[in-house]
């Protein structure tokens, strides 16, 4: 049984966990910087790791209306992850920002 209310299917540790739940809450509290900061510390440590490019491409997109950048890291996830449904919709909302089908 888990700690968590949520299944870990990419084998987060408590430490990725909380560092994304800080990041999330950065971004509810609207300091973007600050959220930005997190994740980019956690890809250093881990450039591959699914939640937290899901995470930054989400806050480029959706916070920063940086669509080309967001478009940029859900393609890095759908390379390493083809079938994330949530990575290949966002891209596509974000693709039709930028004028790309």
């Amino acid at each position: 049984m888990s700690d968590h209310p949520f299944e870990n299917v990419y084998n987060l540790s408590d430490e990725q966990i909380s560092m994304l739940e800080d990041a999330e809450n950065e971004m509810l509290r609207n300091n973007l910087g600050k959220a930005e900061e997190i994740l980019n510390k956690m890809l250093d440590n881990n450039p591959e790791c699914i939640p937290v490019l899901n995470n930054l491409a989400h806050l480029y997109g959706r916070h920063f209306s940086d669509f080309e950048r967001a478009v940029s890291i859900y393609d890095k996830v759908l390379s390493l992850e083809p079938d994330n449904a949530w990575a290949r919709d966002s891209r596509r909302r974000y693709q039709r920002y930028i004028g790309r089908d």
